[in-house]
Formats: structure tokens, C-alpha cells, sequence
């Protein structure tokens, strides 16, 4: 069972208020060694400049590409829930139509849990299924990595709206800082339940290690390419 700490949580009521805020929710938690955290910060840096130099001429082309088809916004910005909830702007490359939130109404959410995911959402463009299937929209998060804000290593940042009907349990995913890769990731990323990926990230944060980092990066790259649960 999991156990959380209360006295360092505001009651669920309130959660919403918090993250509206930018307040913490949850308190610290995961590897608090100072050489873990050196080191990872480390890997962090010197991983987000190599794949940002590596990738730089992919990632050119997918803006001029995304510049053209959508009338000058190739970037989409959401504020997720980031480190113990405190929230920041996330960039990704667009791959919905501009009109995306007008129209989410309109389409079936297939998720079992508070965050939206349709296998055949009928807002994806073209373009954006490719870049889905390949997670290149998700590079520009690279800078956010860069920064600070995000870590190669860690739970998905999620949508601050979806993170506030979280049930208390799955808040502590946010008490280490989100990442780009993490064990849903490699584990079948949307065919998995959200309970279960809350759970795969409950167990990050327990056994959150270097040894536990350097496996779910060297099985990243495979399993992207496998395109396995990207929709």
C-alpha cells in the first residue's frame, strides 16, 4: 500500500487553488543524495546539448514544416504541473488544429483515468501523427531540460487541469522533477491504464537511482522507434 504524508499535502479541496497558484502540493521525496543529484543534473545537461546539436537539422525542419501548415504557430505551449506541482509552460511542436480545445468536446476521451487520449483523435493533422509516432513533437522539451525545469529522467508533466483531478495518492508522482523519458515510456506509454502508470511512477520515485536513470535511457531509444502506444 501506499503511504503518503499528510502533513505535507494540502487536502484535496484545496489542490486545485495550490496548482492554480504555482504553490507545492506534495513535499520532496525520491534519491536525496547530494552525489545523485549533482550527477544527474550533470547527465541532464550534457544530454539535453548533444541531442539538441544532434537533432538540431530534424528539428528545423519540423518548425519551417509546422511554420507553413499552421499559419505561422508551430509551437504549442500548456501549462503542466511540474517539481512538487509548481507549474510552468511546456513547449511541444504542434500537432493538433489551432482549433483543438475548441472542438475537444466533441471527441470520445478512451482514457481510463483524468487525462485525454483518443487512439483516432479526428484533431490530429497529418504532420502531427508522424511527429507523434516518432515523439519528435516532444523535443523542444529539451530546452526545458536544459533549464532546469524538466529532467531526461522522470514522471510526464501533465496538464495542470488534468493534474487537479488526480486522486491524493497519484500526486506524489510530482515530488521528484518530470522528465522526458520514465518507466511508462518504455513500458507501452498510452495502451497503459492511468493507475498503472501512476503506479510505474510511485515506483520511480521510490527507486529513483542512477543505475534505475541509465536503464530507462538505454531502453528509450528502442522503444520510441517501436512507436509502440503513440497516439
Amino acid at each position: 500500500m501506499i503511504q503518503m504524508n499528510t502533513m505535507s499535502m494540502p487536502s484535496f479541496s484545496l489542490v486545485d487553488r495550490y496548482l492554480s497558484a504555482g504553490l507545492p502540493v506534495v513535499a520532496p521525496a525520491g534519491n536525496p543524495s547530494v552525489g545523485y543529484r549533482l550527477a544527474k543534473r550533470a547527465i541532464d545537461i550534457v544530454g539535453s546539448l548533444a541531442l539538441l546539436v544532434l537533432l538540431a537539422p530534424v528539428m528545423l525542419t519540423v518548425l519551417i514544416a509546422l511554420t507553413i501548415t499552421t499559419r505561422g504557430k508551430p509551437l504549442f505551449v500548456q501549462r503542466r504541473a511540474g517539481h512538487l506541482g509548481q507549474n510552468f509552460k511546456m513547449l511541444k511542436f504542434r500537432t493538433m488544429r489551432l482549433d483543438a480545445d475548441a472542438v475537444k468536446h466533441l471527441v470520445q476521451n478512451e482514457s481510463t483515468g483524468p487525462v485525454f487520449k483518443n487512439r483516432r483523435d479526428p484533431r490530429i493533422t497529418t504532420l502531427g501523427r508522424i511527429l507523434r509516432k516518432t515523439s519528435l513533437d516532444e523535443t523542444p522539451q529539451l530546452l526545458h531540460v536544459l533549464l532546469g525545469q524538466m529532467s531526461l529522467v522522470g514522471p510526464r508533466p501533465l496538464d495542470v487541469r488534468e493534474v487537479a483531478r488526480f486522486a491524493p495518492w497519484q500526486l506524489r508522482r510530482l515530488s521528484v522533477k518530470p522528465g522526458l523519458t520514465c518507466l511508462w515510456q518504455v513500458s507501452g506509454r498510452s495502451d497503459v491504464s492511468f493507475e498503472e502508470w501512476s503506479r510505474m511512477d510511485l515506483w520511480y520515485v521510490r527507486n529513483q537511482s542512477l543505475p534505475t536513470d541509465l536503464n530507462l535511457l538505454w531502453r528509450t531509444p528502442m522503444k520510441v522507434l517501436g512507436c509502440k502506444g503513440a497516439y
